[in-house]
């Protein structure tokens, strides 16, 4: 890396909660495994090892159809406490080389270490020696990819898994676009990929010289930041601690729920483990909002919102099972319930707002 360029390490871990599996239990080592759900009560697959990928099992798969392509899948519940524990010696060895950590879930992050606390240079070494060090303290393996900036990072840490490092250097940034399906780019899925094929855009580069009022109806908002990013332009910093914007609690159900009584519970309970998560973290919430999902995949969120921001449980409580009678509860099967709060406010900042409320669907 050059001068006055950023130094981006994306780090990813390997089938991380498989990989947690595997090296807790012997047994499971070597083989293929699914963490997730069962097969015959509507279970998915949350995370797959390798020896079960290659014979296409994926994460959310149904794992009905994960037991077809593989019969001999090993199945195990998910265990979030292990995995949360093994994310938290991950991020100590990230936060000894740098304050600029951005972590994106339990199992992949974001460092800038531009100027690290290891006095390290060159953004390859640093990559090496947490790869090392992750795989000496956890026992886990990771992929790391180093970049100029977070968008080619974390293409580059998904190009040579497992336990990969892949280094763009400014000077390879260009051939390494070159090399890239038009997919490749943040927030082009298969709907908008297939849109930009139909109008003749196969690779990431091809984005550059398409007509702009053509790429704008064809992706809306979208074109700008597509057009920047095909040019390998990314400006976002490495944002350390990312304020919490939102917090939910969701099950789907093994069974159907139609006694409204049932639901009514599963929404108090959702809801008063909303309110203790605002506690634990010091927050008020304006926004309560349920999701409700009946048998037939069809999906509905309700939301209420109050100018004067809370977390008290019983209020919260209140607010989501009155949003509840705003659906089809007790009349139609429910697949999946869900319950969550945004708007979020730190307690210095929830004083002098008057209680004007206010529905939303």
């Amino acid at each position: 890396m050059t001068a006055g360029v950023r130094r981006i390490i994306h780090v990813d871990m390997d089938a991380f909660y498989a990989s947690v599996e595997q090296r807790d239990d012997p047994k499971l080592r070597g083989k293929p495994v699914a963490v997730g759900g069962q097969p015959g009560s509507r279970g998915v697959v949350a995370a797959s090892s390798y020896e079960a990928r290659v014979f296409g099992v994926r994460s959310a798969m149904p794992m009905a159809r994960a037991v077809r392509l593989c019969p001999e899948l090993l199945i195990v519940r998910p265990d979030f406490t292990r995995y949360r524990a093994a994310s938290q010696q991950i991020l100590e060895i990230f936060r000894s080389c740098t304050c600029l950590v951005e972590p994106l879930s339990l199992d992949e992050a974001y460092l800038d270490v531009s100027v690290n606390h290891w006095g390290e240079p060159l953004a390859t070494q640093v990559a090496k020696r947490l790869k090392q060090r992750i795989r000496e303290e956890t026992r886990l393996t990771s992929s790391a990819g180093v970049a100029p900036n977070k968008f080619l990072a974390k293409i580059a840490s998904g190009w040579h898994k497992p336990d990969g490092l892949t280094v763009i250097s400014p000077d390879r940034v260009e051939a390494f676009l070159q090399q890239l399906p038009v997919d490749a780019l943040w927030g082009v899925g298969p709907v908008t990929a297939g849109k930009l094929r139909k109008i003749g855009i196969q690779r990431l580069v091809e984005v550059r010289s398409v007509d702009p009022e053509l790429l704008q109806r064809t992706v809306g908002g979208l074109a700008d930041a597509l057009r920047r990013l095909a040019m390998g332009e990314d400006s976002r910093p490495v944002v350390p601690d990312r304020p919490h914007k939102s917090s939910s609690s969701e099950n789907t159900y093994d069974e159907d729920l139609l006694a409204l009584n049932e639901i009514r519970a599963e929404i108090e309970r959702m809801a008063r483990q909303t309110a203790g998560w605002l506690a634990r973290k010091g927050l008020l919430a304006r926004t309560v909002n349920i999701k409700v999902r009946y048998a037939d995949f069809s999906t509905v969120t309700r939301s209420h919102t109050a100018a004067a921001p809370t977390r008290d449980a019983e209020e919260i409580v209140a607010r989501a099972l009155t949003l509840l009678l705003r659906t089809e509860a007790g009349r139609r099967p429910i697949r999946l319930l869900g319950a969550g709060v945004h708007g979020l406010a730190a307690d210095d900042a929830a004083a002098g707002y008057p209680g004007v409320l206010k529905f939303e669907d």
